[in-house]
């Protein structure tokens, strides 16, 4: 464990971050202030996140940052701060029936002590998007930045100290065993975004102290396109969603079902649409590097195993657009047959490489699709309404895009969150602050009771009425 926090250590911030909320959990006002603490530090600290960004994955793109954190961090903050209000007003209703006159309600309460463990692939949105909505709900918080991130993680631990007390929100830097401890402890809730592999063992381990958890994980998310869907169209949203990040998104298209006889012409609207947007590959500042070495490895073999199988690999805008020294991996296109046994066909691939697969029916394209588990998203590009339908009741996801990729996820109104494998738990707007919040139901009896009429002796009346509610 890395020894700048022991198990003691994270023990001994749970506890002291418990003690503080339990002496004063937060009002209305005390929210409300301190998303406003939380804008303005991360608005005058953004250059310095970007930065650090950029320099933990060797080269991410400024403009990405500021679409994908900056954008969208600010938008969940205000979009709380404009209904924070609304949320917490108890939902008032009358009682059953045979309860009447008595009211009931249910108000919203927070949690405690929220526990957030963030990614590295975007390590200010998944790290400070759950925060603003843990914090709406009236939650202290600890967060665990990603450990392939070091830079990024100090930037944020500066942001957080610079706008709360410790005791109400704490920054813990460490690496993999820390994060380990970090998932054992008996927090309030846990939240995790990151691997399926990587949210099993925080599962397990928060399940030993009964620990309710949120996981965002990913998977194999289909993109699907329909006979007479406009190639030019699909191939540019597909390879915008795709080539975001360097295709390091957990929503990323991460395989493109076509109707046979049309992929060659898709391979010609990718390789206009890279000549187009990043004419200079290797030199542009607007495509990102892979974060690490081994993940840059782990692309390179599922394509040379592709490559090996004898499928056909398509680099652009060329071979020559690699480069390992710098871990920028060129958008690589595999034109497979569904039924090879290949890593790229049966694991989430995280990176810049499409497999682009051709379909006959679209009973085969679902088929292929239902071969692996529930994906955390799901791209149909088609203008029949009813065919979309068949494939969004065929197709159980975690969230859907039609005739797009990727910005559901941007959507403040909707929730986000996995299915199966792909996740458990949303967030996102009211369904982040529902999430990071306790429903407490409390039942208001009235001056008069009906119960009084079914005390015993039970006699005549008590009867008649018995028979009245059971029948």
């Amino acid at each position: 464990m890395d020894t700048r926090v022991s198990e003691s250590d994270l023990r001994a911030l749970l506890a002291r971050s418990r003690a503080a909320w339990q002496q004063r959990p937060p009002g209305y006002a005390q929210r409300m202030d301190d998303l406003a603490r939380l804008r303005a530090a991360f608005q005058r600290r953004f250059d310095t996140l970007a930065q650090a960004m950029s320099a933990d994955f060797g080269r991410r793109s400024l403009h990405e940052s500021r679409l994908a954190d900056q954008m969208t961090v600010l938008h969940a903050i205000d979009h709380a701060r404009r209904h924070l209000r609304r949320w917490m007003r108890p939902r008032r209703m009358w009682a059953d029936w045979p309860f009447l006159p008595a009211r009931t309600e249910i108000q919203y309460r927070p949690l405690g002590v929220v526990g957030i463990i963030a990614p590295w692939n975007y390590p200010v949105n998944l790290a400070l998007i759950p925060l603003a909505e843990a914090l709406a709900a009236g939650n202290h918080a600890l967060i665990k930045p990603s450990e392939l991130t070091p830079r990024t993680a100090v930037a944020l631990a500066a942001l957080i100290a610079e706008a709360f007390p410790p005791e109400r929100v704490t920054v813990v830097p460490g690496d993999a065993a820390v994060g380990a401890a970090f998932a054992a402890l008996p927090f309030d809730h846990l939240f995790f975004t990151g691997s399926t592999a990587v949210g099993r063992k925080v599962a397990r381990a928060a399940a030993e102290q009964l620990t309710p958890v949120t996981l965002e994980l990913g998977g194999k998310s289909p993109a699907l396109v329909a006979p007479g869907y406009p190639l030019g169209t699909a191939a540019a949203r597909i390879a915008q969603g795709k080539l975001l990040n360097a295709g390091q998104t957990c929503i990323a298209p991460d395989y493109v079902l076509l109707p046979r006889g049309t992929r060659e012409a898709f391979v010609a609207a990718l390789r206009a649409y890279v000549a187009r947007h990043y004419p200079a590959l290797r030199e542009t500042p607007d495509y990102s590097s892979i974060v690490s070495e081994r993940h840059y490895a782990r692309l390179a073999a599922m394509v040379a195993e592709a490559r090996a199988a004898g499928a056909t690999v398509v680099t652009l805008p060329g071979e020559d657009a690699h480069d390992a020294a710098r871990r920028i991996f060129a958008p690589t296109l595999v034109l497979a047959d569904p039924a090879q046994p290949l890593a790229l066909l049966r694991e989430e691939i995280f990176g810049p490489v499409l497999p682009l697969l051709e379909y006959g029916t679209l009973e085969e394209a679902l088929a292929i699709v239902r071969r692996n588990p529930q994906p955390l998203a799901l791209y149909v590009f088609d203008g029949d309404r009813a065919r979309v339908a068949r494939v969004l009741d065929a197709v159980p996801a975690g969230g859907v895009s039609v005739n797009d990729t990727v910005f559901h996820i941007a959507q403040a109104r909707l929730p986000f969150g996995g299915i199966g494998t792909s996740g458990m738990g949303h967030y996102h707007g009211h369904a982040g602050f529902l999430t990071f919040s306790r429903p407490l139901p409390v039942f208001r009896q009235a001056r008069w009771s009906s119960s009084a009429l079914l005390r015993p002796p039970y006699g005549a009346l008590a009867e008649r009425l018995l028979r009245l509610l059971t029948r």
